[in-house]
């Protein structure tokens, strides 16, 4: 998918194994739109579970990101029909622990491979990544290798974001900036809305409705958006420039329900 390739599939996996399913149950599933369109992990994940599980239904319910899933969360209380949340990043799991709503995984994280020690019992990751500036080859030969690059670029250079209140990339990026920047934060926020198109509510409307149609150049993503593009589509148009400063750890996590039967 062009937000990560996710190696989900294990990792998904043990976190249904941690309960089990009788014949004609339904397992609901909240997650965002990605994951479950036709050239994410979702369809592929539902027809080897359901075959697994005889006469199971997995159901996907798709919202638009994270932050709508724990916004959905926090409305529907005890009450939800959820039984797994699957999209809740780094940033987002004090906020949906705060809920009282999730259960221990029981999981064993003894085989995750991860770039940072991970010892979480109820949030259990599926993919992890990297935050990126993705440019289309076609319209910037030479893309900024830096922050302080992409403020100077030339005005024709934009950029379109995502909103950081409604998406965990848009979230991304201002502690991405905050972190490099601290106090100067603001200042630099000012100078990068220059270079900026749009900012849409979501991750989906930047790449494909905004980006992929042309409207701009560069597209805040993930560094591994390229190799969609390049399995699939088989080409190498679309790249993701590599900033000297380093780029931003973003791990995905999958959480069960304490309702959940």
């Amino acid at each position: 998918m062009p937000s990560k390739l996710h190696a989900a599939g294990a990792s998904f996996a043990a976190l249904l194994a941690a309960g089990s399913l009788q014949a004609d149950e339904t397992l609901t599933v909240y997650t965002y739109d990605s994951f479950v369109s036709e050239w994410g992990p979702g369809p592929g994940i539902e027809e080897a579970f359901e075959a697994r599980c005889g006469d199971c239904d997995l159901e996907f319910v798709a919202l638009p990101g994270g932050v709508d899933i724990l916004q959905r969360m926090r409305l529907e209380g005890e009450g939800t029909r959820a039984d797994l949340v699957l999209g809740l990043d780094m940033n987002l799991m004090a906020e949906a622990r705060a809920l009282d709503l999730l259960a221990p995984h029981g999981a064993d994280t003894g085989a995750l491979d991860l770039p940072i020690d991970w010892e979480d019992e109820t949030f259990l990751p599926y993919d992890w990544g990297h935050f990126a500036f993705v440019y289309d080859t076609e319209q910037i030969a030479e893309p900024p290798g830096s922050f302080a690059e992409l403020l100077e670029a030339p005005e024709a250079v934009k950029v379109i974001l995502q909103d950081p209140r409604t998406s965990v990339t848009g979230q991304g990026l201002m502690l991405w900036i905050k972190k490099l920047y601290g106090d100067r934060a603001p200042d630099i926020w000012a100078r990068l809305n220059e270079r900026v198109l749009a900012v849409t509510n979501g991750w989906s409307q930047a790449y494909f409705s905004l980006f992929m149609n042309g409207e701009a150049p560069m597209v805040l993503s993930y560094a591994t958006s390229p190799a969609y593009h390049m399995a699939v589509e088989e080409t190498d148009r679309y790249q993701a420039a590599e900033f000297e400063e380093g780029h931003y750890l973003q791990v995905e996590t999958a959480a069960m329900l304490r309702t959940t039967e």
